[in-house]
């Protein structure tokens, strides 16, 4: 690529970093959680929500769980105004949910915000200003020491509004540009504000180190936020809290390094949406822990649900693989992950198994609300034996021998490959039974008897071509002398009969199914199926439908 000289590391590295972070293994608690949904997620949207989609928003966020939410920017429009004195004048904020705000440092927006908290019971006023070099040097051209007086001065503004209206809300304070500052200024502005707001464990404040603009790999804001929590005041006194954008797609991994180098908290929005190329996706955080056996305090259970929502209120679409919850995302089309994933479920029916560990699958996709049929096992031209196998057998009962499954996949894959569509498990069953079972193309089975004295006599009534005919042999078995008879009166030449039988355990649980394969002269092996209320005839069934599909075979 062109002008690659052009770009330079706007980054400030720390030096000598520490690294706690690097020697820990994984995240051992959930964070606190804030949604910034309606706000850096409203204003990413080509069209912002309306009032009543806000408001059904903040909803499924509380159901979810979160105890933090973002409600606006109150003082920057009218909408955001209402929406925050709706939710308080109509008593729809939970006494254990805290509403969060956000105000530039300026006066009169810090006053109108505070205007619009009158009556709240638990808010967080979220105050910033910028403070990266860039921002410095060419937005405000200010000085240090001139970015500092901004900051400060609002914080004084909170406490003197605090006092004359007697609120006791908690602060929160971000150096906006968090990552394009150097990290010694970063941690003498925060430690100024918090010398004026003066926190206790009791009433802790907020630092927020926000990604405004993802400028460097993970691991270097993990170094960044390792320092401000080994130095800011006031440790034990304040959460230390991340907002990672996702402008190098690394908002997730940012997250996580930045909770071992020693942060409390994420805002975040449920599915990444956000400015430009997004937020941190607290459902991807949220379930990346649970997957290693940490409760994320958030309740997920319901994915479709949530997912439709916010698919509804923000015309947005979540990808088909994003993590946990896309559609496709625990879809395995590829034949050899469905086989592993068709033993791996298998094995842990068998075993009883505790834990969670079946090969493709991180979660257990009904841990959030999706089904097996529709999300795991997926058939279209690339699928295996094993997973249209695993496929029949989870959905309709039909446990196939593991030589008929190869056959069964081949012909469901050449169906799909030849429509070039993904075949529906009522489809891929609408081909199996089209293809297997109980048919009587050429020859028709109209009736039979046995005879048991030495050895088993069978009479049977055929029809052929309109013929009836009656034809008659022995054997050492009934399905032997139904054999015998084929091949003396019929002129069909097969050996090598094997079959296997079971109840049918979904659909109808009084039919029992009979699986057939019979080898022809040239060495190929046909299978058939049948279906009887009665086991003899299921299994005469089945070989009549092997004979009926073995005529035509090429030589």
């Amino acid at each position: 690529m062109k002008n690659i000289s052009k770009y330079t590391r706007q980054f400030f590295p720390i030096k000598s970093p520490k690294r706690k972070w690097a020697e820990k293994t994984y995240i051992e608690k959930a964070p606190t959680w804030c949604s910034v949904d309606l706000r850096d997620g409203n204003q990413a949207l080509m069209i912002p929500m309306s009032l009543e989609e806000k408001l059904d928003f903040f909803k499924l966020l509380v159901d979810v769980g979160f105890k933090e939410i973002e409600v606006g920017f109150p003082a920057a429009s009218e909408t955001e105004y209402t929406f925050l004195r709706t939710l308080i004048e109509n008593n729809l904020i939970p006494d254990d949910v805290t509403v969060q705000v956000l105000t530039q440092s300026r006066e009169h927006i810090i006053s109108k915000t505070f205007d619009a908290l009158k009556g709240c019971k638990n808010a967080i006023v979220h105050l910033y200003n910028s403070t990266s070099l860039a921002q410095r040097e060419q937005v405000f051209k200010k000085s240090k020491d001139e970015i500092i007086k901004i900051a400060v001065e609002g914080a004084k503004l909170f406490e003197s509004i605090a006092r004359e209206t007697g609120a006791e809300y908690r602060y929160e304070y971000s150096p906006e540009s968090f990552t394009g500052t150097e990290p010694e200024f970063s941690l003498e502005i925060c430690n100024a504000v918090l010398d004026i707001w003066k926190p206790t464990r009791d009433r802790k404040a907020i630092i927020n180190l926000p990604v405004t603009v993802e400028l460097s790999s993970p691991h270097v804001y993990a170094d960044q936020v390792e320092f401000m929590c080994d130095n800011l005041k006031y440790r034990d006194a304040i959460e230390v809290s991340l907002h990672p954008h996702n402008d190098r797609g690394c908002a997730v991994a940012d997250s996580e390094l930045g909770l071992l180098a020693g942060a409390d908290r994420i805002e975040g929005t449920l599915f990444g949406n956000g400015e430009r190329t997004g937020n941190a996706d607290i459902v991807t955080l949220a379930l990346n822990m649970y997957a290693q056996g940490i409760d994320p305090k958030l309740d997920l259970t319901d994915m479709p649900k949530i997912s439709e929502l916010y698919e509804r209120v923000t015309r947005m679409q979540i990808y088909e693989r994003q993590p946990y919850a896309g559609k496709l995302v625990f879809a395995a089309f590829s034949g050899s992950h469905q086989d592993a994933i068709a033993k791996g479920m298998k094995w842990r029916e068998e075993n009883n198994c505790d834990i969670w560990s079946v090969p493709y699958l991180p979660i257990d996709p009904n841990d959030v609300g999706r089904e097996y049929e529709t999300a795991v096992i997926r058939i279209n031209s690339q699928s295996g034996k094993g997973g249209i196998g695993y496929l029949l057998e989870h959905n309709f009962g039909y446990v196939l021998p593991s030589k008929m499954r190869e056959d069964v996949g081949y012909t469901v894959k050449n169906v799909s490959d030849r429509e070039h569509a993904e075949l529906s498990p009522e489809e891929v069953l609408q081909v199996f039974t089209e293809t297997y079972v109980n048919i009587n193309d050429f020859i028709k089975l109209i009736d039979y008897h046995f005879i048991r004295k030495d050895i088993i006599s069978v009479s049977l009534t055929v029809e052929i071509n309109g013929e009836v005919k009656e034809i008659s042999a022995t054997g050492n078995g009934r399905l032997d002398a139904v054999s015998n008879a084929v091949k003396k009166h019929l002129g069909i030449e097969f050996s090598e009969l094997t079959y296997e039988e079971h109840a049918l355990t979904k659909g109808s649980s009084s039919k029992a199914i009979t699986y057939v394969s019979i080898t022809l002269e040239n060495g190929k092996k046909i299978w058939g199926a049948g279906i009887h209320d009665d086991i003899i005839a299921s299994s005469i069934n089945a070989l009549f439908s092997a004979v009926n599909r073995s005529i035509g075979v090429d030589e």
